[in-house]
C-alpha cells in the first residue's frame, strides 16, 4: 500500500493506493491562509504538519487494515513557498506563499540585473516565485534571513517531519528560481544573487528516488509500520501530471484549482521566459514541462459565491446554468471578468494589477456575473495557452484536473474558448495525492503505474458557433487589460 500526501494551499489531501493503482481510502483537512498585508499570503509549516497528522488518523480510523500495510509514502505540494529553517531545524517564520505579491521590487531588479540568467532558471524572475522572496527578507526582515540555515519547499518539511531529513526534489527546486533545468543542478550565480550561500539549499534528487524511511518516532506516533520509505515527490502540477499519466511528451492538461495552469510535457526544456511561461523540471528524470499559470483559478468562483451572497459555488453554477446555457449567444456586450484577484502571472507578470467586473449595466443578474467570472478565467487559460504553445509545446487536447473539473458547464466552456477537446476524469481531485502514491510505489522499485492514466469521465468537444461568439468577447477582454493595468497603477499613486 502506498500513501499519497498532497499538501495544498486550502487543503491537505491524502490517500491510500494499492499496487493495482485502485484508491482504498482518502481523507482531508483544510487549511486557513494568513494575508497579513494587502498582496501577502503566507501559512505555518506546524499548520500543515497538524494538519499532516490529522489527515493520517482519519485514514488509520477508516481504513485500518489498508493502513497497517503502508510500505511508502509520496509527497506533492504547493510550489514557490518559503521555509525558512534555523540551525536547529526550527521554523524562523511562517512560510510564504506562492500567491504572495510583496517581492514585485525584488522580481524587477533581479529580472533587470541578470536577464540572462531567465534561460538557465527556465522562467524570468517573478514576484510568486521562491527567489525574489529572500531578496525581500534579506532587506525587509534581516533577523530572520541572518537566522536561515536551510530552505525548504512546502511538501519538503513534511518529509522533515517523517524523516528528518532536509531534501527536496528537482521539480520543486526548479520552482524556486535557483535551478540549472537543463543540468538539473543548483545555478550557483542566481543563489548568489540572492544573497544566500550552496549549503543553504537541500540536496537534490529525483521524484521517483527513495529518500529515507520514517523515523521510528513518528512511526509509533502515526501507527505506521516501521522502514516506510519516501519518496522524493514534487510539486502539484508535475505530481498532477503523474496522477493522471500526463508523462511523455505533448501529454496536456488543465489543473483549475485555487490557481490554474495549462501545462505541456516536453522532453528537452522549452522556454519562453519573456512571455510568462515557465519551463520546469518534471517530477520525473529526463522529462521538462512548459506551464502557463494564472493566479487566480477556482477560487474566483469561490470569492464570487461570497460576495454574491450565495451558499456555496454550487448555487451560483445552478443559476449560471439555469439563466445562461451554453447553446445561448452571449452579447458581445454582457459583462466581462479579468480574473487577476491576487496579481497575474502567464503572460502579464504583473502581481500588482487586479480583477475587475466591467460592462455593467442595471440590467445585469447574479447569473450574468457568475458566467462572466468562469469566462473570465478561460479567456485568461486562453493566454497561458498561447503563450505555452509559443515554446514549441503542443496542446492537442486537455485533461481537466482540480475541483473546477467537477463542473461540466465549465469544462464544455473551456473546450468552447481553447478550441480544444476536453476530457475531465474520475478522482481528478485527487490527482496530486494519487500522483505522490505512485512516486511512492516508484520508490520502492513498482514503476508500473507512472503512466496509467486515470479513467475519462466526460469528453467535451468544442462548439464552432459558440467559439467564435467567444473569440469576440475574448478580443474585448485582452483589449481591456492595459486600462485595467494602467487604472490600478493610478489608484496605487
Amino acid at each position: 500500500m502506498s500513501l499519497g500526501i498532497d499538501l495544498g494551499t486550502s487543503e491537505l489531501k491524502t490517500v491510500l493506493m494499492d499496487r493495482d493503482g485502485n484508491l482504498r481510502g482518502q481523507a482531508s483537512v483544510r487549511l486557513d491562509v494568513s494575508r497579513p498585508q494587502p498582496g501577502w499570503s503566507e501559512q505555518s509549516p506546524h499548520d500543515w504538519w497538524a494538519a499532516c497528522v490529522a489527515a493520517l488518523g482519519q485514514l488509520r480510523a477508516g481504513w485500518p487494515q489498508d493502513f497497517a500495510h503502508i510500505a511508502c509514502i509520496g509527497l506533492s505540494g504547493q510550489m514557490h513557498g518559503a521555509v525558512l529553517l534555523d540551525d536547529h531545524d526550527a521554523v524562523i517564520r511562517p512560510a510564504i506563499l506562492w500567491n504572495d505579491a510583496r517581492a514585485d521590487a525584488e522580481a524587477a531588479a533581479l529580472a533587470r540585473d541578470y536577464p540572462a540568467y531567465a534561460d538557465v532558471t527556465g522562467s524570468l524572475a517573478m514576484a510568486g516565485l521562491t527567489a525574489p522572496k529572500l531578496l525581500w527578507l534579506k532587506t525587509h526582515e534581516p533577523a530572520a534571513f541572518a537566522a536561515i540555515a536551510c530552505l525548504l519547499s512546502p511538501k519538503d518539511y513534511l518529509r522533515l517531519r517523517l524523516t528528518g531529513i532536509k531534501l527536496t526534489d528537482m521539480s520543486d527546486a526548479a520552482g524556486t528560481l535557483w535551478l540549472d533545468e537543463a543540468k538539473r543542478a543548483w545555478f550557483a550565480p542566481m543563489v548568489a544573487a540572492c544573497g544566500l550561500a550552496p549549503e543553504q539549499l537541500p540536496p537534490l534528487a529525483e521524484g521517483d528516488a527513495a529518500t529515507g524511511t520514517v523515523l521510528a518516532s513518528i512511526a509509533d506516533k502515526l501507527g505506521l509500520p516501521a522502514n516506510v520509505v519516501v519518496a522524493g515527490g514534487g510539486g502539484d502540477n508535475p505530481v498532477s501530471a503523474v496522477g493522471i499519466g500526463a508523462v511523455n511528451g505533448g501529454d496536456s492538461f488543465i489543473s483549475l484549482g485555487t490557481s490554474a495552469a495549462i501545462v505541456s510535457v516536453t522532453e528537452a526544456p522549452l522556454g519562453n521566459p519573456a512571455g510568462g511561461v515557465h519551463s520546469f523540471c518534471h517530477a520525473l528524470p529526463g522529462r521538462w514541462y512548459a506551464m502557463g499559470a494564472i493566479l487566480s483559478g477556482a477560487s474566483c468562483l469561490r470569492w464570487a459565491t461570497g460576495v454574491l451572497g450565495l451558499p456555496d459555488e454550487a448555487a451560483l453554477l445552478a443559476l449560471v446554468e439555469a439563466g445562461l446555457p451554453l447553446d445561448t449567444a452571449i452579447a458581445p456586450s454582457a459583462p466581462l471578468f479579468l480574473p487577476y484577484l491576487s496579481g497575474e502571472r502567464t503572460p502579464h507578470n504583473d502581481p500588482q494589477v487586479r480583477g475587475a467586473f466591467l460592462q455593467l449595466g442595471h440590467d445585469n443578474n447574479t447569473a450574468q456575473l457568475g458566467y462572466a467570472v468562469l469566462e473570465g478565467v478561460a479567456f485568461a487559460l486562453r493566454d497561458a495557452m498561447a503563450a505555452v504553445t509559443s515554446t514549441g509545446a503542443v496542446v492537442p487536447h486537455c485533461l481537466l484536473v482540480g475541483g473546477g473539473a467537477r463542473s461540466q458547464y465549465w469544462a464544455q466552456l473551456l473546450a468552447n474558448v481553447l478550441g480544444r477537446e476536453m476530457r475531465t476524469l474520475h478522482h481528478s481531485e485527487l490527482s496530486a495525492s494519487l500522483g505522490a502514491a505512485k512516486l511512492g510505489f516508484a520508490a520502492i522499485g513498482d514503476a508500473s503505474l507512472l503512466a496509467q492514466g486515470l479513467p475519462v469521465k466526460n469528453t467535451f468537444l468544442p462548439d464552432a458557433a459558440h467559439s467564435a461568439a467567444l473569440s469576440v468577447r475574448y478580443g474585448r477582454y485582452r483589449s481591456l487589460f492595459p486600462a485595467v493595468q494602467a487604472l490600478h497603477q493610478l489608484s496605487e499613486g
